[in-house]
């Protein structure tokens, strides 16, 4: 993986794989399928798929529900994993410490490796990177990612038996979609900073949503507030793989957390809270031992038409799917093949005519080129 020019992490073109090696990687990736994983016995949910239980979360350790993005639910998990001794290690991600705007894999062994990596990272992230040094290990370890993420291990697991013998719990956070690195060097920018001068980066934390904070070699510090940051959505420089992503609530995960904020945005701070999504058994289980341990505290239920408000985007989103897949089969481009995730059913819901835009939408930026970009490495034909 490489980042370019554009500020995103891509796949340099490589000549070495042997065709049975290509088939395995295409399987698995993201940007060609997406798989929700069984759940007998449970009725999915028409948007957030199958779950056992939904309700607000937060940290029990008042520190990790502070500094976390939100109330510390995934780092309160990852913390209780290994003290329990149910994984030997977290593979998630951190603060690059040699450039902390971005962000590179962690394989956490303790628990203040974990909560020294807490807190949400924004733009380009691979933290899949270090999924086969892990399974080397043959112990048992979790995984904290995005839920585009976990669909690969998902469909990895199909053709490597270590996959559901080794991960013995996936969690994600519901994901709003990856920004490229531009969107960070844009408040750089705004600041007059290079990013050589930046010791560090944070997006958000300490408080809920917290103040996005860079500090620098020379001891200045600047500050903006969530909203501040993201009010402006011309400005996210979000993939388009994210913009029609098939699954950002993590229907292939054991546990997903998200933003609670009614209508889909904060209106100032609070103590921190999460929604957690439970979604089997094996997750329920783990989620009370962590309460059971005082490791996390669980509040009042959610339903899923609560979720639907405090995560707007994400149900157009869901209804947009299918049209937009349309648009971009009509202007020759390759489509994500999906199974599981209701979306042709959750189309068919949009009204005919806001279908018809979503797919002249999609088929007219695909047309003209902003759906595609060079590829690194990439030679003339």
């Amino acid at each position: 993986m490489r980042m370019t020019e554009y500020g995103a992490m891509r796949p340099v073109v490589a000549d070495e794989f042997a065709s049975d090696e290509e088939e395995k990687l295409l399987s698995a990736c993201p940007g060609t399928v997406a798989i929700s994983r069984e759940a007998p016995g449970l009725v999915p949910d028409p948007i957030w798929g199958a779950m056992t239980s939904a309700g607000y979360a937060w940290a029990g350790d008042a520190e990790i529900r502070h500094r976390a993005a939100t109330g510390g639910v995934l780092t309160a998990l990852g913390v209780h994993l290994l003290k329990s001794g149910r994984a030997a290690f977290i593979l998630h991600l951190g603060a690059d410490p040699d450039a902390p705007m971005r962000s590179h894999g962690v394989i956490s062994t303790t628990p203040d490796s974990v909560v020294a990596n807490a807190g949400s990272r924004y733009g380009p992230t691979t933290p899949l990177a270090g999924l086969e040094q892990a399974l080397v290990k043959g112990k048992p370890f979790a995984v904290i990612a995005k839920p585009c993420d976990m669909g690969a291990i998902h469909a990895l697991a199909k053709t490597d038996p270590r996959v559901d013998r080794l991960i013995v719990a996936r969690l994600v956070m519901v994901c709003g979609g990856q920004s490229r690195l531009g969107k960070s060097r844009d408040l750089l920018d705004e600041f007059g900073l290079a990013e050589e001068e930046v010791t560090l980066f944070r997006y958000r934390g300490y408080g809920n949503p917290g103040r996005t904070r860079v500090e620098t070699q020379d001891g200045r510090a600047f500050e903006k507030s969530y909203n501040e940051l993201w009010e402006d959505e011309t400005g996210w420089q979000l993939e388009t793989r994210c913009k029609m992503c098939p699954d950002a609530l993590g229907e292939a995960a054991d546990i997903a957390a998200l933003d609670v904020w009614p209508g889909g945005g904060p209106v100032g701070e609070d103590a921190g809270f999460n929604g957690i999504v439970v979604r089997n058994t094996q997750a329920a289980a783990l989620v009370q031992s962590a309460v059971d341990a005082g490791d996390l505290v669980l509040g009042d239920e959610i339903t899923p038409e609560m979720m639907n408000d405090f995560q707007p985007h994400q149900v157009r989103k869901k209804h947009a799917f299918a049209a937009r897949m349309a648009g971009r089969r009509a202007a020759g481009l390759p489509e994500i093949a999906t199974a599981g995730l209701r979306l042709d059913e959750l189309g068919d819901v949009l009204d005919p005519a806001a279908s018809e835009a979503e797919k002249a939408g999609a088929q007219r930026r695909a047309e003209t080129g902003r759906m595609t970009e060079p590829i690194p490495g990439a030679r003339d034909t």
